[in-house]
């Protein structure tokens, strides 16, 4: 145990040593971030990203109806204002005077565009689930009707209408999210998926895109059209894939970066000791957890072993040895604490025996599947080559070998990785699911049989479908967090996934970065930021 941990510390101290810092010049006058943000986005555009990089990225770039404050709770974006018509189907937005980063201003058009281009079948966007509430939505996406009947219109250039199948009275969050941003027609139109290039990228947030070079950095600086652009403080950003987080505390360390996104979590003393003031932890609204593909792997169409595999898991070595920053072992997939549900939430139904009776019931559940020694199970585990993934797959694939399950691990680059889960060319995957809104459902969506590509294990049962589909007609609250507690528990009694903990968001950030809040949800737009000089 001494000689890694010796490794490490001398490696830090050299790194403290080195002489000169690698930072881009800042022009004078000037102030600029330099930004670790895990892993190279696959895209910037809003109806097509799904990886948190990206919604950092884009979030900086782009801006929807609503956008997030310091905590990260919904305000007026474009729309300056909204109402709600009395049943809570109609709600009409009224933009302000906003700007492209071209000059052309953004209209009605471009948020009917957007949302258009998000439940069209030909764009594929992952998120188009989502936008199901909206009047028309779901028959688009199945391919059965038109794009003009989803129901969005402009009223005018500055006046924009949503009709609902139900009411949504989360729908000031779900506009947050990049899915429902606008998109430049203009450009869209002229460029098609090539829009997204530097040197035709459009945007209408506070910042506009510079350049993209692959595997290095992407480049943003202060967009002089937005409507608040005085108020911006950073003029220039530097976003770097950054997945050795060990290489980038030490970046940080030295000065190189102002921000990385993540750290490992057991240094979080060390980094205490060594960088006083660096190291941010809260609370997150984040469940880690496993996807079984259940659609091209037979073993996994079996609950036996889908229950042997996640009751085989270490969940209190893990977060209390392994991980070491305040994560809770999961037996749940809502975490804690999420706006709008039971309290205690449902759990699984082997939470309260102990790990050496779930090792043993997992063994027998898999000599009933027909998985001996004579013939064991095989599992290939997928994961992003993140650094902390990497140790908790280990840790993963020692305690199911514990119980006879040959196990093997393989890394990819994280867009690859993900990539493989969405067309389904994985065992195995390993992910976490951020929470895009405070609802229960942002994580209960995602095992819908409509959700598509983020149902990465393929549940389908109607009637989880249906208890669904009977909150969304739920108009007291107490009620509905009831049927989705119901919905939770089917799912869970299905071992439809394997929770592992519930995620503390970490982030390693100079002190002389300015307005940076802990919040659930672990939105921190650069809008907000500033750094001291």
């Amino acid at each position: 145990m001494r000689k890694p941990l010796t490794a490490a510390l001398c490696a830090l101290a050299l790194a403290a040593c080195q002489g000169k810092v690698s930072r881009p010049a800042c022009p004078q006058g000037q102030v600029c971030l330099e930004y670790g943000a895990e892993i190279e986005p696959l895209t910037l555009d809003p109806q097509k990203a799904n990886l948190i990089a990206e919604f950092r990225i884009i979030g900086d770039l782009m801006m929807g109806l609503t956008t997030e404050d310091p905590q990260a709770n919904p305000v007026p974006g474009m729309a300056e204002r909204w109402e709600t018509s009395p049943d809570g189907l109609t709600w009409t937005f009224h933009l302000r005077d906003a700007r492209w980063s071209d000059g052309v201003p953004v209209t009605a058009g471009d948020f009917v565009f957007g949302m258009q281009r998000l439940v069209d079948p030909d764009t594929a966007g992952i998120y188009a689930y989502l936008a199901s509430p909206i009047v028309g939505a779901s028959a688009i996406t199945e391919g059965k009707a038109p794009l003009s009947t989803l129901g969005v219109r402009a009223l005018d250039a500055k006046t924009l209408q949503i009709r609902l199948e139900h009411p949504v009275p989360y729908l000031p969050q779900l506009l947050m999210l990049l899915a429902f941003y606008p998109a430049p027609k203009h450009v869209v139109e002229k460029y098609g998926d090539a829009w997204v290039q530097p040197g035709k990228y459009v945007s209408n947030g506070p910042y506009k895109l510079v350049s993209w070079q692959l595997g290095n950095k992407i480049q943003a600086v202060k967009n002089p059209h937005f409507f608040e652009a005085p108020k911006v403080c950073v003029d220039r950003i530097n976003y770097y894939p950054t997945p050795d987080v060990i290489s980038a505390e030490r970046r940080v360390q030295r000065g190189e970066l102002d921000i990385n996104t993540q750290f490992q979590s057991n240094r979080l003393q060390r980094l205490n000791e060594v960088m006083p003031g660096y190291a941010r932890t809260h609370v997150s609204l984040a469940t880690a957890y496993l996807s079984f593909n259940t659609r091209d792997v037979a073993a996994f169409r079996d609950v036996r072993v889908r229950r042997a595999l996640s009751m085989a898991i270490d969940r209190d070595f893990i977060t209390a040895k392994l991980m070491r920053a305040g994560q809770v072992p999961a037996y749940s997939f809502v975490t804690p604490g999420t706006a709008g549900y039971v309290d205690p939430p449902p759990q699984v139904s082997w939470a309260g025996l102990s790990y050496e009776q779930r090792q043993a019931q997992a063994k027998a559940l898999l000599a009933q599947a027909g998985y001996t020694d004579d013939r064991p199970l095989k599992v290939e585990i997928k994961s992003a080559n993140v650094t902390e993934t990497l140790l908790l797959m280990e840790a993963v694939q020692a305690d199911w070998r514990s119980i006879g399950v040959d196990v093997s691990l393989v890394q990819s680059e994280g867009q690859v990785a993900f990539a493989d889960y969405r067309e389904r060319n994985f065992e195995v995957g390993s992910m976490s699911w951020y929470a895009d809104f405070n609802d229960p459902l942002t994580f209960l969506g995602l095992f819908q049989s409509q959700t598509g590509a983020q149902n990465y294990g393929d549940y389908n049962n109607p009637r989880y479908d249906a208890l669904l589909a009977q909150a969304d007609l739920e108009p007291d609250m107490d009620r509905r967090a009831r049927i989705l507690a119901e919905a939770e528990q089917l799912m869970l009694s299905e071992d439809a996934t394997a929770p592992i903990y519930f995620v503390v968001n970490k982030a390693l950030v100079n002190p002389r970065v300015t307005g940076w809040v802990g919040n659930a949800l672990n939105f921190h737009r650069a809008r907000w930021l500033c750094v001291r000089r």
